[in-house]
């Protein structure tokens, strides 16, 4: 597993983002204070904090370049 910091502070980034990661068969995760949200679910995004960045639990053994690759334009520095 693999945690990353991301950001969606717009409508529009959390739909392109949703629909980049369904098109992998693992596991993802958004974890903000206590709760934690499939991170494949558009409302339980929307249900989270979206003005601060937030951690991607990706629940990956294999192909974890190839998901940071297509999440980069969500990655915090």
């Amino acid at each position: 597993m693999k945690t990353v910091q991301i950001s969606l502070n717009s409508i529009d980034k959390v739909k392109s983002f949703v629909n980049t990661i369904t098109q992998f068969d693992f596991d993802f995760d958004l974890i903000s204070g206590r709760y934690v949200i499939d991170a494949k679910s558009i409302m339980g995004i929307f249900s989270l904090d979206l003005s601060k960045p937030i951690d991607l639990a990706i629940h990956a053994e294999a192909d974890v370049d190839e998901i940071l690759e297509a999440i980069k334009p969500y990655l915090v520095d």
